[in-house]
């Protein structure tokens, strides 16, 4: 490890060797800020939350004694565009980061998602189904500026990082998510209570039509432009920062801009290395593609394990939500739809969803965030998985029991722990890996790669298993007979294990260097021994 940081760059070696300074949470929160604008729009529109207050605005027939809701087929064309959109834009804007420098790239999704977080809150039509066209077109983009966060944050932070905190750092940024899915309850839950409380409404069952009333049309909208604040707010950070010396350097080749950005960002001076940078380009040891025999041999075992324990992980973690109708009704804050008006409705799912967030989703994120780089990423990962099935296998098994009235306490306390274990485990470790273990030229393509892979799987995982877990006998209305929520358990149960074989594809990056990790460093050893060999060899 010596003769790598000896023969390599003094600029790397310098970050990597770095005390942790101001400008290290200075990047944690300017990377972090977009995985919180993320997180708030993505979860923000979830079918427990606007999608039930959209099908009260449009989908209401008033002779009917419910209230109406989305069609299934619109319903999941909401959420699902933004998914299809955030996987375009992992692959996408993951390729572009390694083609035109993270900095630029970076800009480019934060404005794509400021204007349709804007434009999603505009989606002004005459009919429901124009409406719900022109939200959907939106959501796409906005799902597809979402998307190149994703590898271009976590790229940025492991190459500001140092070797030493590196995991933590990288996790901080994926934590600021269990903030955005906090903050979407919150502000749900602030500009409900303000608009009820203005405009008080009756209850579905005394009036249906004055339940609704035309206010409710201005809540989803107010809350979804919002969503382009914290994305403004770190648009000028952003691009204030300079680019990663480790782009700069092994990508761009430009060894002395590199020295020059991060002399001013370390405050110490560092020295041109232009010659050095001109001899290892000039060996071209370490040149290979993504579709190369070489890297194939190299990182082809790490890339299908990041890629699939990410798309195992999000099949698990986003059939998660089929259950919150049961938590919501454990805990007594969800009353049947035409006893309540329209922000009524809003108001209490959103105080359940927040103090969900509150209880299982920040505390599992910042779990790991403390404990990463003490316990190791391939350890939390494991543990996670192995966790995750035994919670599974402890609400499937006796699933009977935690449905009968008396025991929904304990269902609550499970259904918690497997969150916490999704978060302070594989759902944290995932993002990290990829953004640790490949080379710089490659980093973000490989990431958005392995993060396209569990988008894939979230999609499963959030409309595979709805349709599967509806009950085979009384499925809900617009639905087909499924497997069951207690069959559906036993699978999910099963793709844990899965995601827990899987991670032994994938290498322990704690205490090493981006390019140890990459071979990036044994290449510049090879090479530098060789063209010492070569003249006596002449």
């Amino acid at each position: 490890m010596a003769r790598s940081e000896q023969q390599g760059l003094q600029v790397l070696s310098a970050l990597d060797a770095a005390k942790t300074q101001w400008y290290h949470f200075t990047a944690i929160v300017v990377a972090g800020m977009g995985f919180f604008t993320d997180a708030y729009d993505l979860f923000c529109i979830s079918l427990f939350k606007k999608t039930k207050l959209l099908g009260r605005i449009y989908y209401t027939d008033l002779s009917h004694p419910n209230p109406g809701t989305l069609p299934p087929g619109v319903a999941a064309a909401v959420n699902g565009v933004a998914f299809c959109g955030t996987l375009s834009g992992q692959l996408f804007f993951g390729w572009l980061g390694d083609k035109l420098g993270r900095k630029s790239v970076y800009g480019m999704t934060l404005m794509v998602m400021v204007i349709c977080s804007i434009g999603s809150g505009l989606s002004f039509a005459h009919t429901p189904t124009s409406v719900m066209a022109t939200l959907c077109f939106f959501r796409f983009w906005l799902g597809f500026g979402i998307g190149g966060d994703y590898p271009l944050s976590a790229t940025i932070m492991s190459e500001y990082a140092n070797k030493k905190t590196r995991g933590a750092f990288i996790a901080a940024v994926f934590a600021m998510q269990g903030f955005g899915i906090l903050a979407g309850g919150i502000v749900t839950l602030i500009v409900s209570a303000a608009f009820r409380a203005g405009f008080p409404k009756p209850a579905y069952q005394d009036d249906a039509a004055g339940s609704i009333g035309t206010e409710a049309d201005f809540v989803w909208r107010l809350i979804l432009m919002l969503g382009a604040v914290p994305a403004l707010l770190t648009y000028y950070w952003r691009m204030k920062m300079p680019e990663t010396a480790r782009y700069t350097a092994l990508v761009a080749k430009n060894a002395k801009l590199a020295a020059s950005d991060m002399s001013k960002v370390l405050q110490v001076q560092l020295e041109d290395e232009t010659e050095k940078m001109e001899e290892m380009v000039s060996r071209g040891s370490n040149d290979f593609g993504l579709f190369s025999s070489q890297f194939a041999r190299r990182h082809g075992l790490h890339l299908l394990g990041t890629a699939s324990t990410w798309f195992l992980l999000d099949i698990a973690f986003y059939s998660q939500n089929l259950f919150q109708k049961d938590i919501f009704t454990a805990i007594n804050w969800i009353h049947k739809a035409r006893t309540m008006s329209a922000l009524d409705e809003v108001f209490r799912i959103s105080r359940a969803q927040t103090l969900l967030a509150l209880c299982g989703t920040v505390p599992g994120y910042w779990f790991t965030v403390f404990l990463i780089d003490v316990v190791g990423r391939f350890k939390i990962q494991l543990m996670g998985f192995f966790m995750m099935t035994v919670f599974m296998l402890g609400l499937a098994v006796p699933y009977h029991h935690w449905t009968t009235p008396g025991n929904q306490v304990g269902f609550v306390i499970m259904y918690g722990f497997t969150f916490f274990f999704a978060n302070f485990g594989p759902n944290a470790t995932t993002f990290v890996v990829p953004a640790e273990i490949f080379p710089a030229r490659l980093r973000s393509t490989c990431h958005g790669i392995s993060a396209a892979c569990g988008k894939a799987g979230a999609m499963i995982g959030a409309f595979g298993f709805l349709y599967a877990a509806q009950d085979p006998h009384k499925p809900d209305a617009g639905y087909k007979a499924g497997i069951g929520i207690r069959n559906s358990l036993f699978v999910l149960a099963g793709i844990n294990l899965l995601g827990f074989a899987f991670t032994f594809l994938v290498p322990e990056a704690n205490g090493k260097s981006l390019e140890e990790m990459s071979g990036e460093a044994q290449d510049n050893d090879d090479a530098a021994r060789g063209s010492k060999v070569q003249p006596s060899m002449a």
